[in-house]
């Protein structure tokens, strides 16, 4: 299939977005179209937007952590040391 068989394309215009990376993306979008107000950079994956002096901050991600790192976000060292007492006790038939 030809480019005369495919028939005229839609008046495009080019749009630059620069993420916080400095990278530099145009994609195409019809005249009429929206234009959104980030796109993903296709180098880093990190936002971009449509002001080079400002781009969008990157995402901020949260380090893994295990269950026992939640469990101390949530109990004290106090708190274990009594739930420990208390399943020790309860194994020696002292409960």
């Amino acid at each position: 299939m030809g480019e005369a068989e495919r028939g005229e394309s839609a008046p495009r215009a080019r749009i630059s977005f620069w993420c916080s990376n400095g990278h530099e993306t145009q994609p195409s979008f019809a005249h009429d179209a929206q234009v959104p107000e980030t796109w993903d950079c296709p180098r880093c994956g990190f936002p971009a937007g449509q002001d080079r002096d400002s781009p969008p901050d990157p995402p901020r991600t949260e380090p893994y952590k295990t269950h026992l790192a939640y469990v101390r976000e949530r109990r004290s060292d106090e708190d274990g040391e009594a739930i420990l007492a208390e399943a020790l006790a309860k194994l020696r038939g002292e409960i």
